[in-house]
């Protein structure tokens, strides 16, 4: 997943047994919820915030109404393997989290928060968007990019495995959040906010951000990571209690998804969330110009790095090695990648070299769809671009969104997940045109 380098009062006086039952409490009722097709997963990102996007725009665009479950991105995983809160640039930022106060203007429910409740933040803002919202669940991301660094050693040993998943499910489903400082937090003050967890390790076995700790056992120690949390959360259900779900980001590069045990993890897991995206990008600073996430491949790729890929390469290839059609959601990007200098060639600037990135190499699709040019609609390829004599953005539009939702109710898959939910516009048009897709309208 896409990460920059940056990055009430009651609750607290429960008894450990309320505690233990508070998740089962939050639980939705299915039976009150739209009926959607398929899973519909929507990436919320903790920094957000500080550009202006919050849940009330989740609400108020019509996106929460036609998801399934917003994944928050992201938790961090500690030096001595375990999930932790802080307020330390880079490291974590528990005052987004949970620490902020929102503004009636900016709360989902139109209501302030007050200085006494222990929960504020985006993680109340999550509660109040299912509250209004009976289909929707949320999940915790673990890692992305930027804090996959010390997963190799949380999942080295079956101690360390153990310690490092009652760690995330202490903070995160059980809500027993640090007060760092701060009246907010607590023992029990996030219960109830989080369905389940999600793991974004980028990558087991290699591949992913300078720095991060990696072993070639990785693979083996991933699944019996897996393995160990869907224990641990089955364990805290018990026989009545809620489903939690359990999740995860796989690569779209094969030879990382070749590090996975995928017939293994598939019997662990709800579902994985395919990254079908960033096939191409702003990484080849000259070019040549090419899709950030095309559904079939074209003959004339000119890539030397991921010739011929594509999104249904990618899918082909996690269900020939092991994982059921219905345990895999087919990833799509919000965002696209742009070049300068580019010459018109004969395909409207696709596979040209160029002079550089265009206004630094990517953008969200609310400023890409406003930028001059001509879009350009490759049906056979499932690729859309934009070009305007000189700059070329390789993007999804809502109708290539539309095609790759329905690609995913042809294929039998478990449905779409979209990185991420504030580069959509104020109308959540992206959103309605995977729900258009999967809904077969």
């Amino acid at each position: 997943m896409r990460m920059p380098s940056r990055t009430a009062a009651l609750l607290a006086a429960l008894t450990v047994a309320t505690l233990a039952a508070a998740p089962a409490a939050q639980a939705h009722d299915d039976h009150h919820a739209p009926r959607l097709k398929g899973q519909r997963v929507g990436y919320f990102t903790q920094w957000g915030i500080y550009s202006g996007f919050s849940a009330k725009k989740v609400q108020d665009s019509g996106q929460a109404g036609k998801l399934t479950v917003i994944n928050y991105a992201f938790g961090n995983v500690s030096s001595d393997g375990t999930c932790f809160e802080a307020n330390a640039a880079g490291v974590g930022d528990a005052w987004a989290d949970y620490q902020r106060p929102v503004g009636a203007e900016e709360s989902v429910d139109g209501v302030a928060d007050t200085a006494e409740q222990p929960l504020k933040g985006n993680f109340n803002q999550l509660r109040k968007l299912k509250a209004k919202n009976p289909q929707l669940k949320s999940v915790i991301s673990l890692g992305g990019w930027s804090w996959s660094k010390y997963f190799s050693d949380a999942a080295l040993t079956d101690a360390s495995r153990k310690k490092f998943v009652a760690s995330c499910i202490d903070l995160y489903i059980k809500g027993n959040l640090p007060q760092l400082g701060s009246a907010e937090g607590g023992a029990g003050a996030g219960a109830g906010t989080f369905d389940g967890i999600d793991i974004d390790w980028e990558y087991p076995g290699g591949g992913g951000d300078a720095g991060n700790i990696v072993r070639p056992e990785d693979g083996r120690n991933y699944t019996l990571l897996m393995q160990e949390f869907r224990k641990q959360l089955d364990a805290l259900s018990g026989r009545k209690g809620p489903h939690y779900l359990l999740t995860a980001a796989v690569a779209s590069n094969e030879g990382r998804a070749d590090q996975l045990e995928l017939r293994k993890v598939a019997k662990s897991v709800d579902w994985l969330n395919l990254m079908t995206y960033d096939l191409h990008g702003s990484w080849d600073t000259l070019g040549p110009t090419n899709h950030n996430a095309n559904l079939y491949a074209d003959k004339a790729d000119p890539a030397t790095d991921n010739k011929f890929y594509s999104v249904d390469r990618v899918v082909q290839h996690y269900l020939d090695n092991g994982l059921p059609a219905d345990k895999a959601v087919l990833g799509v990007p919000f965002y696209g990648y742009g070049w300068t200098g580019v010459p018109a060639g004969t395909r409207n600037g696709l596979f040209q070299p160029a002079a550089g990135l265009a206004r630094g190499g990517s953008l969200p699709y609310n400023q890409i769809k406003d930028l001059p040019g001509k879009v350009s609609y490759d049906r056979q390829h499932g690729a859309t671009w934009k070009y305007d004599g000189t700059e070329f953005w390789s993007f999804d539009t809502p109708e290539l969104l539309t095609r790759k939702a329905e690609y995913s109710r042809w294929n039998d898959l478990a449905g779409v997940m979209a990185w991420a939910l504030d580069n959509d516009d104020a109308q959540g048009s992206l959103v309605k045109a995977l729900d258009k897709g999967l809904q077969g309208r």
